[in-house]
C-alpha cells in the first residue's frame, strides 16, 4: 500500500449526444478532509452522494470541486403562445384607438414581446441522466487526483527514508561519543576540584559518588535507545502506507523531544554538532508529513 500526497489536481469528462459533464478537483493540504463544492443548481439533488463519493477515496486535504453542465441538444423545450390573452391585447388596442383617435400599430412583434403572452417551456435533462454521467466523470476525476497524489507521495516517501538514513548515522555517532563525553567530564572535573584543594586529598570515594550521580543526571544511552526505536516505527508506518501523515506527525515530535533532551544534558561540542544536524533532518521530516494523506 503506498502513502500519498494532499496536493493534486484530477479532471474528468462525460460525454453524449445530448450532455457534457465536466468534474474537476484541486487538492491541498489540511488538517482534515475539507469539502467546496461548486456547480450548477440543477445538480444539488446529487450533492450528498458526490461528498460520500469523495470520502471513500480521500481521507485528509482541503479539495474543491467545479463541476460544469453543457446541454448540447439542438431542441431545448417549447415555445409557447396564450392567445386568449393576446386577443384581449388587440381589443384593448382597437378600443383606445378608437376612442383616443390614434392609429392602432399594434403588430405581431409587440405581442411577442409581451413575455406572459410568449413563454418558453425548458426539457429538462432527467436525474437519472444527470446523475450517471456526474458518476462517471466524477470517478474519472478522482481515479486522476489519486494517481497524481500517489506519485507525489511515493517522492516524499522516498526522501523521508533517505532523511531517516541520514539520521540513523547521526545517532550512531552520538551513541560513539556518549561514553568519551563522561570520561572527559569527568577527568575536567578532578582537575578543577585538584587545582581549587591544592595540597588537600580528595576523598575518591565522594569524588566516585557525585561522579555516579551526575553520570546519571547527563547519561544519554536512553535517550537514543528511544531514537534507535523511533527511525524503524517511523520506517514501519511508512511502508504500511494509507492515511499516514497524523501518526507521522506523532513520531517526528517524539524524535525532536529526544534531540532536545541530548542536546540540553550534553555539553561536547562534536555532540551539539550532532544534535544541531538531527534537528535540522526532524524540521524537514515535519515539513514533509504536512504533505502525506
Amino acid at each position: 500500500m503506498t502513502v500519498k500526497s494532499m496536493t493534486g489536481y484530477g479532471k474528468g469528462i462525460s460525454e453524449s449526444d445530448a450532455l457534457k459533464l465536466v468534474v474537476e478537483l484541486k487538492s491541498v493540504n489540511h488538517r482534515f478532509l475539507d469539502l467546496s463544492i461548486k456547480m450548477p443548481k440543477l445538480l444539488n439533488f446529487a450533492e450528498d452522494g458526490m461528498r460520500k463519493a469523495i470520502k471513500e477515496r480521500i481521507a485528509r486535504g482541503h479539495v474543491e470541486v467545479y463541476v460544469n453542465v453543457e446541454d448540447k441538444r439542438t431542441d431545448k423545450g417549447v415555445l409557447t403562445a396564450d392567445y386568449g390573452l393576446a386577443a384581449q391585447y388587440v381589443a384593448l388596442a382597437d378600443e383606445m384607438s378608437k376612442r383616443l383617435g390614434i392609429a392602432n400599430d399594434l403588430g405581431v412583434n409587440e405581442l411577442v414581446r409581451q413575455n406572459n403572452i410568449v413563454s418558453f417551456t425548458a426539457d429538462e435533462t432527467g436525474e437519472d441522466e444527470l446523475s450517471s454521467a456526474l458518476g462517471e466523470a466524477l470517478g474519472k476525476a478522482l481515479d486522476a487526483l489519486d494517481a497524481m497524489r500517489v506519485k507525489e507521495g511515493g517522492n516524499l516517501a522516498a526522501d523521508m527514508l533517505a532523511k531517516l538514513d541520514e539520521m540513523q548515522q547521526i545517532v550512531d555517532k552520538v551513541a560513539a561519543f556518549a561514553p568519551d563525553t563522561l570520561a572527559q567530564h569527568r577527568e575536567r572535573v578532578r582537575e578543577r576540584v585538584t587545582e581549587f584543594l591544592q595540597d588537600v586529598a580528595i576523598d575518591e570515594g565522594k569524588f566516585l559518588n557525585e561522579m555516579a550521580f551526575f553520570a546519571d543526571k547527563v547519561a544519554i544511552d536512553e535517550e537514543i535507545t528511544r531514537l534507535n526505536s523511533h527511525i524503524p516505527h517511523f520506517r514501519e508506518i511508512l511502508s504500511k502506507g494509507g492515511a499516514v501523515g497524523k501518526q507521522l506527525d506523532f513520531v517526528v515530535q517524539e524524535m525532536n523531544r529526544e534531540s532536545n533532551t541530548i542536546g540540553s544534558k550534553c555539553s561536547d561540542i562534536r555532540v551539539s554538532g550532532c544534535v544541531v544536524e538531527l534537528k535540522c533532518l526532524i524540521e524537514k521530516l515535519r515539513e514533509q508529513i504536512q504533505n502525506l494523506e
